[in-house]
């Protein structure tokens, strides 16, 4: 059965996998050597098709993807960007799935996780954060057990144990609900400004707050990079 898969034309390959969903791909780049390396080709038609469904054309024009080589890892990036579906009531997801909008409701904390979580690993990811940071902007890590929202203008992240936040307002580590000192621990290290790109790095769930006060709205766009297994 794998010889007669493995002579396969290109051009079915083609029709056959476009077809199939993500999980069903990788399945079949297991068959065989001549499928693994077609699958592995990063940029056919396969993985521009998944793209164009699965994608808003307004997500691959935009900035967020254009540095991104090729139509898997634009895939990969939209898979590991926000989940519309895990984050607070006053945060939506816009319909390019890159881009987190915060209400602006008074007296509260929100925030939102990524769609995927890991468990081992050092993963990568870069934020953009567009608007004023307000006087609480916090990336980081925590588990599923770490909460989304709350009254008042504090941290989420690095509120408990469940959690690690990094404040972009004051380069404070935060954990368990203190300081854990400055971050990054460099001598004058640079403040973040508005539109600069944050890489943050961590091998738990990936969770992102976002808080705005007096100000109309907080927009935070996530891009997953890279991740290596160790």
């Amino acid at each position: 059965m794998n010889m007669a898969a493995a002579k396969l034309p290109h051009r079915v390959l083609e029709v056959l996998f476009s077809y199939l969903d993500i999980e069903d791909l990788r399945n079949c780049s297991l068959v065989c050597k001549s499928w693994y390396k077609f699958l592995n080709d990063e940029n056919n038609d396969v993985w521009r098709l998944h793209c164009i469904r699965k994608l808003a054309e307004e997500a691959l024009k935009s900035d967020v993807l254009s540095s991104v080589p090729t139509y898997k890892a634009k895939l990969r990036a939209f898979y590991h960007a926000w989940n519309p579906n895990d984050c607070s009531r006053n945060i939506y997801v816009k319909n390019n799935g890159f881009t987190l909008h915060r209400n602006p409701v008074a007296q509260s904390t929100d925030g939102a996780r990524g769609k995927m979580g890991f468990k081992q690993g050092r993963h990568c990811w870069e934020v953009w954060w567009e608007g004023p940071l307000g006087t609480v902007a916090v990336i980081g890590i925590a588990t599923k057990a770490a909460p989304l929202q709350c009254h008042g203008y504090v941290a989420l992240l690095g509120s408990d144990d469940q959690s690690w936040g990094w404040n972009l307002v004051d380069n404070h580590l935060l954990h368990n609900g203190d300081s854990q000192g400055n971050f990054p621990q460099l001598n004058n290290a640079p403040k973040y400004q508005v539109n600069m790109v944050s890489r943050t790095t961590g091998a738990c769930q990936s969770v992102c707050q976002a808080h705005t006060k007096n100000m109309d709205a907080s927009v935070l766009k996530l891009r997953r990079t890279r991740s290596s297994m160790r």
